[in-house]
């Protein structure tokens, strides 16, 4: 095993499979929160008084907090369905294998909900939309990404991972900028209809292409027939707590990230006077960083642990959110901090779900990738959720989500300290 090479050919074609999930979410969390927030009276007045641009979009004037509680009603159901699907496709044996099947039922459902979003002309159709997009990408995303646990052993993961990152990034260049250039020459539809296609483009080669392992022997047992809830329960019934400090870690670090990420557009548009789609395209700068770093991360922690360097891109990640709240006033600003967190991410966010495999079972491999969007998910509730809240409660600023990102990055190097798997090992 030792001697036998890394399959790069199987590993990028399985990276399809995220490029195609990594193009929905950039369009989702970049112009959604625009669309819910355009036309609040306070944002105008603000940019007005700064000599900035208003943003010439139409939407329907909600306030920070509320805006983005609406972002997560898609993680609440995605809380609960990933991991079920997760864990029911570890068990679902057809002619397919067991994980194709549910991207030809989630994707088709998640798509067509997507491309109805920029058309929506009430509130109550946006939010309908959005949650039944997130009800199709739930179906199928855990049981995509198992394939990671499925198709490699321990030793390979994170050197995979890399590579299905670096894959993920190019879906998010391809929403970042080719989405910010539609969005600027064709309007707001132009890069949801885009975004549907080319992820059917990249689902149909996944689909294709990659082969399913038959020989794996899943061993089917009375504490694999419970729900998320019971696999949580036994991480706290074990004695050793590093599983749950792994899963608390991902935990604070997401929500740092996702009320960020979430509010990232928001912050350029409503605080800098950018426009919609320039924004997105500078954002995807730190995408570009992402992608540069995403393989040697998963080297690196091969090579000196998962644990250790995941602790050392927290570190980066608290300096740089601290910075940000500072130094961020315009594109230049932006682009430097956007950059060197892209870096500091890929080694968080890489090594992040094979660590999570280091502490579980390798017969529920679709079990633990749940658990894993589980802790996510909650945090992709909870962080933009009380981001919200806080610009809300200080003036309507977004500058302050750089301070919120600092304190949960710190809370999950905190609790990375109680991760006792994930270490380097000797080969």
């Amino acid at each position: 095993m030792a001697n036998q090479r890394f399959p790069w050919g199987r590993t990028f074609l399985l990276g399809f499979g995220f490029l195609g999930i990594s193009i929905i979410w950039p369009i989702f969390n970049q112009y959604i929160p625009i669309f819910l927030q355009a036309g609040n009276p306070e944002f105008e007045a603000r940019l007005l008084a700064e000599g900035r641009e208003i943003p010439d979009i139409i939407g329907f004037g909600l306030a920070p907090s509320l805006a983005m509680f609406i972002m997560t009603w898609d993680n609440i159901l995605n809380m609960f369905i990933a991991p079920w699907a997760g864990a029911k496709s570890d068990r679902t044996w057809n002619r397919l294998g067991r994980r194709k099947g549910w991207i030809l039922l989630g994707a088709p459902i998640a798509l067509l909900a997507f491309v109805f979003i920029p058309v929506a002309q009430s509130l109550l159709a946006i939010m309908t939309f959005i949650l039944i997009t997130n009800f199709g990408m739930a179906l199928f995303r855990s049981p995509t990404v198992a394939w990671l646990g499925d198709l490699f052993d321990t030793n390979n993961r994170s050197k995979a991972n890399g590579v299905i990152n670096l894959m993920g990034g190019v879906g998010g260049l391809l929403a970042y900028f080719g989405g910010g250039m539609l969005f600027n020459a064709l309007g707001r539809n132009a890069p949801f209809f885009a975004g549907a296609v080319a992820t059917i483009v990249a689902l149909v080669t996944v689909l294709i292409f990659v082969r399913e392992p038959r020989q794996i022997a899943v061993e089917e047992r009375e504490s694999d027939r419970g729900g998320v809830l019971d696999n949580v329960k036994a991480l706290f019934a074990n004695p050793n707590k590093s599983g749950l400090f792994v899963l608390l870690s991902i935990l604070f670090w997401f929500m740092a990230f996702n009320a960020l990420e979430t509010g990232l557009s928001s912050f350029a548009v409503f605080t800098l006077g950018m426009k919609a789609g320039t924004a997105s395209i500078y954002t995807g700068t730190m995408t570009i960083s992402f992608i540069l770093f995403a393989v040697p991360a998963g080297f690196f922690g091969t090579r000196y642990g998962r644990a250790p360097i995941i602790r050392i891109g927290l570190i980066g990640m608290v300096l740089l959110t601290l910075l940000g709240y500072f130094i961020i006033q315009g594109a230049v600003t932006l682009i430097i901090v956007l950059v060197l967190a892209g870096a500091a991410w890929a080694l968080v966010n890489v090594n992040s779900l094979p660590l999570v495999y280091d502490h579980g079972d390798e017969r529920r491999i679709g079990a633990y990738t749940g658990l894993y969007y589980f802790s996510s998910q909650l945090a992709a509730i909870l962080g933009p959720t009380l981001g919200g809240i806080l610009v809300d409660a200080l003036g309507n600023q977004y500058r302050w989500l750089w301070l919120f990102g600092t304190v949960f990055m710190a809370l999950a190097l905190w609790t990375m300290t109680g991760v006792r798997r994930g270490e380097a090992t000797a080969n």
